[in-house]
């Protein structure tokens, strides 16, 4: 299955494959968002690099995303400064509130060809009952100073194009971007800067010895006296710990076919990224050639295409009945990382 971003993403580039040895300052294993932008600031500080990305760019998460970026996590400001405390606490809600800045910071500087729209996220709400914690999530980021606001029924029906959905808010920080494209921007910033990045080079085993980490690959090896592990949902048993710290959580998407123009100019027509709050989640937006992307869960196993995608139709037919008898282009999917954390 071909994936919508691996079809219109920026030309990909020639990278090796790790063979003999290398010694660098910082040795990342993981060639995803995580890992690219850990080189790119390592770089930017005079930081020999090395990177080892187990398959192709793109070939995990980060090539395979719905391309929405959002502010946040999903416990709102108040409750992860009482998780952790006012001072750890403030500095994630900064953190994580101040993410798509970091992105579009990125984008920008590098001048990196992805589409990228900062136009907001909008997360509508599918009954009366969600409009509570939403009306809680926004008086906390507006404390805070974010441009954030309500949207009554008719606002959100407005922004979406759907009558599905009885209010929601809107995240002004948030945007949507083509996620291969973007990676493989990042990994362009980072060879200019001098980084070194080995595809198909998956780490095989990880030793410490002498105050230097030393990480095999298939055909050669990397010595570095500081490692990162970037590897999120594609985490193997190379660290049994970290591994066990995450359940790997399918999620899978559908493209349509290119909307002639009056249907693509009612459906979001402000480009807004969204994700409802339907128990199993479904997120959507419009690519840059007016695709309609739906995502939300996916199936463990080698699940035909065809199966995976009839919750999407579904979703697609209840969200926006006036696509009834669009074609799909594109069927794909991925794994998300979830964690204890991630389920309270």
């Amino acid at each position: 299955m071909q994936s919508l971003w691996g079809a219109t993403a920026t030309p990909a580039f020639t990278l090796p494959q790790l063979r003999g040895s290398a010694r660098a300052q910082v040795v990342i294993i993981g060639g995803g968002y995580t890992g690219l932008s850990a080189a790119l600031h390592l770089c930017e500080s005079g930081i020999d690099v090395v990177v080892l990305e187990a398959a192709e760019l793109g070939a995990g998460g980060s090539g395979l995303n719905g391309g929405q970026v959002i502010a946040g996590v999903k416990h709102d400001p108040d409750t992860l400064e009482h998780m952790f405390g006012a001072g750890p606490g403030a500095q994630l809600v900064e953190t994580v509130g101040s993410g798509p800045d970091l992105v579009f910071g990125l984008i920008r500087k590098y001048q990196i060809e992805c589409d990228a729209a900062r136009s907001g996220w909008i997360q509508p709400a599918t009954s009366e009952s969600a409009l509570a914690p939403i009306r809680r999530r926004v008086e906390q980021w507006q404390r805070r100073g974010a441009p954030v606001e309500l949207l009554d029924r008719r606002q959100v029906g407005s922004l979406v194009g759907s009558e599905r959905y009885c209010g929601g808010w809107l995240d002004r920080r948030g945007g949507t971007l083509q996620p291969r494209s973007y990676l493989l921007g990042l990994a362009r910033a980072v060879q200019r800067l001098g980084g070194r990045i080995f595809i198909r080079s998956e780490a095989t085993r990880l030793e410490h010895a002498g105050g230097q980490w030393r990480v095999r690959t298939v055909r050669g090896q990397v010595t570095a006296p500081v490692g990162v592990l970037a590897t999120n949902a594609y985490t193997g048993a190379l660290v049994d710990a970290l591994r066990r710290t995450v359940v790997a959580v399918p999620s899978f998407q559908v493209a349509t076919e290119p909307l002639p123009p009056p249907l693509r100019d009612a459906i979001l027509p402000q480009r807004q990224g969204a994700s409802d709050t339907w128990p199993l989640l479904r997120y959507f937006r419009l690519s840059a050639d007016g695709r309609l992307v739906m995502g939300s869960r996916g199936f463990f196993g080698n699940t035909p295409a065809a199966t995976a995608a009839r919750h999407h139709y579904r979703a697609v037919q209840e969200i926006f009945p006036q696509l009834r008898g669009v074609r799909y282009d594109y069927h794909w999917g991925g794994l998300v990382a979830m964690t204890a954390f991630s389920w309270l």
